[in-house]
């Protein structure tokens, strides 16, 4: 079926159904063409609590979909793809983080959104990769914090803030395929580029960049900068944002190796599919949900 026609199906159901698309910055270009709004964790959390759709279409992997459906109970959340996970949010469990906190009595519990809504509800604050800093800086009078899951984004903030932390040892395997070697090889192809990472690429990348940004992030500097070149190190779907964006300007990715086959699991039949029958509904347990919504409102309220 031509793109096209697959769009006047799904705009047509969308209309019939009070229905909203979100899409993550790293899904595919057509996605993106699509979705009513594209963002960040942040920003689609933001917008998912602000509709007034009825139905929520969310275009990224599953812990996005629980997060929507933690804020809008009311709604339904539909997942286009139900198999688009986050291997990151799976490296701790509900289990793993009560066992560790026991380990550490008292200790304030911040978690990166990339995680499942049972770990959210043993969490005080969540975070995304553009707030994490903020969250961590709020918390003046935390004797300990424990960062879940991403040891690399909690590396960045402990050195961003100066707070030791105790730090899960999860990762994102799309960035970890993201190398000092990467960064250096574009860095002397392109030198005049200014380099932009993710922070959940490592240390050592960390250190070769210019900036380490969220996705909106990396998209708010692009546009901002007086450069004219940029090399990008984070999942190559935020590349087609940029170029639509910034039409003057010119972007390399640090390696064609980043990428997300969980993000790119989401297609436009998918998405047809999934509002045609009303199918693939996320939604989160009453008692995980009140326990992990404290948590997601400590995080939308710090921007």
């Amino acid at each position: 079926m031509p793109n096209q026609h697959l769009i006047e199906k799904i705009e047509a159901l969308k209309a019939d159904t009070n229905a909203i698309i979100l899409a993550h910055n790293y899904q595919r270009d057509e996605v993106q063409d699509l979705a009513d709004y594209t963002g960040d964790s942040l920003g689609l959390s933001i917008r998912a609590a602000q509709t007034d759709a009825d139905v929520i279409v969310f275009c990224g992997v599953h812990f996005m979909a629980e997060t929507a459906s933690i804020l809008c109970p009311e709604k339904t959340v539909l997942m286009p793809d139900p198999d688009a996970g986050c291997p990151m949010a799976d490296m701790i469990t509900a289990q793993q983080l009560r066992d560790l906190k026991a380990q550490h009595p008292g200790a304030v519990v911040v978690t990166y959104v990339n995680s499942s809504a049972e770990v959210k509800a043993e969490t005080d604050v969540c975070c995304t990769s553009s707030n994490a800093v903020k969250v961590v800086q709020s918390l003046k009078d935390a004797q300990e914090i424990i960062f879940v899951p991403d040891q690399y984004l909690g590396a960045f903030v402990a050195k961003q803030t100066g707070r030791d932390m105790i730090l899960w040892q999860g990762y994102c395997p799309t960035h970890m395929r993201i190398t000092p070697e990467h960064i250096q090889r574009q860095k002397a192809a392109h030198p005049a580029a200014e380099v932009i990472v993710h922070p959940e690429c490592t240390q050592p990348v960390v250190a070769l960049a210019d900036y380490a940004l969220s996705t909106e992030g990396i998209c708010r500097r692009a546009h901002e900068s007086g450069a004219k070149e940029f090399i990008i190190g984070t999942e190559l779907g935020v590349m087609y944002r940029l170029k639509n964006e910034n039409p003057g300007k010119t972007f390399y990715p640090a390696t064609e190796f980043a990428l997300c086959p969980n993000m790119k699991k989401t297609t436009l039949e998918k998405i047809l599919w999934c509002l045609e029958g009303m199918k693939n509904e996320v939604r989160v347990p009453e008692d995980i949900r009140l326990r992990a919504r404290q948590a997601v409102d400590r995080m939308v309220a710090i921007v």
